[in-house]
């Protein structure tokens, strides 16, 4: 129990010395550099037929994918790039690291300026609505639906601001 103590003061008295403190001052008022910031740029699912999901979105996003190849497309949204690569590709590339069409953890949010006009619009081409559109406590009117692969996509679009 002493050699605890003692290792834990000689830690404390380190971290002390360099400058450090149980409440440290705040100096990251200022905003930080926007070099150091990871940003990122591109979702990619993996799938097992990448011209299905294209099918599938090009219509959804209103947006013509981009082929590289016929293992990889992507769509540009204003904001990042949504990518859509082969799962035999992926197992080339990086053996293992990936599964299609077994996500069951991340939703793909795309900002839209009326859900509801969406909701009608998309009829015909979503086949599995997961919650239709429905304004959330947070204040978003949200509609969730899957793609082919069964990834769960929400649009959304914020709460209009009271003046």
């Amino acid at each position: 129990m002493m050699t605890h103590r003692v290792r834990s003061s000689t830690i404390l008295l380190a971290l002390v010395t360099a400058g450090w403190s149980a409440s440290p001052q705040r100096t990251d008022s200022l905003p930080p550099d926007p070099a150091h910031i990871p940003t990122l740029t591109n979702t990619c699912l993996i799938t097992n037929s990448v011209k299905r999901l294209v099918d599938f979105y090009e219509p959804i996003l209103a947006v013509r994918a981009k082929w590289s190849g016929k293992d990889y497309a992507e769509f540009e949204t204003g904001v990042g790039v949504l990518a859509i690569f082969s799962e035999e590709a992926q197992e080339r590339y990086i053996p293992g690291s990936t599964k299609a069409a077994n996500n069951k953890s991340i939703v793909l949010e795309f900002r839209v300026a009326d859900v509801d006009q969406q909701y009608r619009r998309l009829q015909s081409a979503v086949k599995t609505w997961v919650k239709p559109p429905t304004t959330q406590p947070w204040g978003t009117r949200s509609v969730y639906f899957r793609d082919p692969d069964g990834n769960l996509v929400d649009f959304y679009t914020p709460p209009k601001v009271q003046q």
